[in-house]
């Protein structure tokens, strides 16, 4: 099955011994449900994820976010200038070959 995606949230869900258990991915915190019924999948998840963000305000903290989509990693300035030279002879951003760089060590 897809997983869902609610408020930037991704939801994996798995069938075992007749229940359906949903698990919420990319956190640290441990969110988990049952559900009987897979027309009710995305309604409990979407709840679940729900509960997470009221419970993390009634808690007084801020409520784990999945990925931002932005990276501040620190390098040796050495390394920083070789790699925003190369970036600039395959005439791109040194973000742009950053994240080509990276897809093509993940693959």
């Amino acid at each position: 099955m897809k997983p869902i995606t609610y408020k930037g949230y991704q939801a994996a869900v798995e069938y075992q011994d007749g229940t359906l258990f949903i698990r919420i991915l990319h956190i640290d915190d441990l969110l988990l449900a049952e559900c009987e019924d897979s027309r009710l999948v995305e309604a409990t998840a979407r709840a679940l994820i729900d509960d997470y963000i009221q419970t993390c305000i009634d808690e007084g903290r801020d409520p784990e976010r999945p990925f931002k989509g932005s990276l501040n990693i620190r390098m040796d300035p050495a390394l920083h200038r070789r790699a925003a030279m190369a970036a600039a002879d395959e005439d791109k951003s040194l973000n742009a070959w950053i994240c080509e760089a990276i897809a093509e060590k993940v693959d």
